[in-house]
């Protein structure tokens, strides 16, 4: 009996310690509270860097926003360039340019200096033309040159966007050669998992592997380690044109050319991933009519200028649209009724003409795309709306029907002549909105015009048009002059 009533407690002290267990694991760390804690802590500056150090980068820079101008202080002082350097890799770079220019020049100098190249150049933009010339010249000459190399790219050039922290070793070395350089280059650069190979005028060669150069042996030529069919970008080029090629490879970082083929840099797999988020977010504001994104701290007046132009154009191509609608006047005051069912003729239209856009956007990013293959986009597109209309406009016919027998008291000649037109309607307008939603883009990508910018409103707009004219057209048509409907 005493054994049990051991065995008993000794099972529910293991349930218990269980128990304890799992809740550790579920309860997620304040790392913000504690952040916060060890900032406003009275302890030494050392002793509050050794706290911090504890913690990831992006978690620092994630509390940064919560401190107040004596805290952020702080924290840079009681900070080392390198460490500064690492969580501003986390902050966007408007905020890291704000608290870049609160700094004192040498350290501010230190900071950057410690940033990759492209996130220093990026930074650098952010800051009053004075203090970021007096920065500059306190940075060492070196940093200062991959600095300016960076910062001479435009904006939606992929040189902007890379960083010259690379290993780059000449083509004629041994593998013992080649594991010196690389333990002496690996000293400032940290990315190291493919090194790049030029030749004695600096154009690049190809690229070899990390593992690849540990394991030869050093009787092995270092030309047999070399990769020379390794993917590679212009800096010149641009970011759109890139984007396909920089996905299209599963490689951590690719190396970045000069026209005259000599190796610059390289993009990392991080900024292949901003770059593309940038575009998204880009190609996501201009198909809504906007000129740029927007974000929550921006002004009212700023919001309002990225809206207006395509809002004014619409505003007059809408008129348009109701001047129409003015001209069925006679089939409104006779067929009061078919008005209620506008907004179902226009949605529909709207939607197709949406998802065809979407459709024909993603497609166009392939630059090789033939005559041929755009065409079988537009007669697929078609394909889908047409019969996508023919199903949805006889799901229209049967229900719209009834609802009009049911609710409105009308006779089923009167209630399925109407819904008839409705399914017609419905499936000429999708239809023609497919067809729409596919030759815009494809029409502004001739011209030279990037398809985002205009196609997202101008479509609305069409496919209302084109939705209230095959709607009041059939309308006028059936209902008064082949079936001389009224009411």
């Amino acid at each position: 009996m005493e054994d049990e009533v051991l065995n008993k407690v000794s099972d529910d002290a293991e349930v218990q310690n269980e128990a304890a267990e799992n809740d550790s694991v579920l309860t997620k760390p304040d790392y913000e509270s504690e952040i916060l804690g060890i900032i406003r802590s009275n302890n030494s500056p050392k002793n509050i860097l050794n706290k911090l150090e504890d913690y990831h980068a992006n978690d620092i820079a994630q509390v940064i926003s919560a401190l107040n101008t004596q805290e952020i202080k702080k924290l840079f002082r009681v900070c080392n360039a390198d460490m500064l350097a690492e969580i501003f890799e986390y902050l966007d770079e408007e905020d890291a340019g704000i608290y870049l220019n609160e700094m004192d020049i040498r350290k501010a100098a230190a900071v950057v200096s410690e940033l990759e190249t492209d996130t220093a150049a990026n930074v650098l933009h952010q800051i009053e033309k004075e203090k970021r010339s007096l920065i500059i010249e306190a940075i060492n000459p070196e940093v200062q040159k991959e600095i300016r190399l960076i910062a001479s790219f435009d904006e939606d050039e992929i040189g902007s966007r890379m960083t010259t922290n690379c290993i780059i070793i000449r083509e004629n070395l041994t593998v013992k050669q080649a594991m010196s350089e690389l333990v002496r280059q690996a000293e400032e650069n940290d990315n190291i998992s493919t090194i790049f190979v030029v030749d004695e005028y600096d154009e690049f060669y190809g690229a070899i592997d990390l593992k690849d150069l540990i394991i030869a042996r050093n009787t092995v030529p270092l030309d047999d380690l070399i990769v020379t069919s390794f993917p590679y970008v212009y800096a010149s080029e641009t970011i759109d044109d890139c984007i396909e090629k920089l996905k299209d490879y599963s490689e951590s970082i690719i190396p970045v050319l000069d026209n005259m083929n000599k190796l610059l840099g390289v993009i990392t797999a991080q900024s292949i991933i901003e770059v593309v988020d940038d575009e998204m977010g880009e190609d996501y504001a201009r198909l809504a009519g906007l000129t740029a994104e927007e974000d929550l701290q921006e002004p009212l007046g700023q919001s309002m200028k990225k809206r207006l132009p395509w809002l004014l154009v619409l505003l007059g191509l809408g008129m348009i649209v109701s001047s129409v609608v003015g001209m069925f006047d006679k089939i409104v005051r006779e067929l009061t009724l078919i008005m209620a069912f506008q907004s179902l003729i226009l949605d529909m239209a709207g939607n197709v003409g949406t998802q065809s856009l979407a459709v024909t956007i993603r497609v166009l990013m392939d630059e090789n795309l033939t005559f041929k293959q755009k065409g079988h986009l537009v007669i697929k597109e078609m394909r889908v709306g047409l019969c996508n209309g023919l199903l949805l406009g006889a799901i229209s016919f049967v229900f719209v029907g009834l609802y009009i027998m049911l609710a409105k008291n009308k006779t089923a000649l009167f209630a399925y002549a109407v819904s008839g037109c409705i399914g017609i309607s419905l499936v000429l307008a999708m239809l023609i909105s497919s067809a729409v939603g596919t030759l815009i883009p494809l029409f502004f990508k001739k011209i030279k015009v990037d398809p985002a910018v205009a196609s997202g409103p101008l479509i609305t707009t069409i496919n209302d048009l084109v939705a209230v004219v095959t709607y009041y057209g059939m309308s006028w048509i059936l209902l008064l002059n082949v079936l001389h409907l009224k009411g």
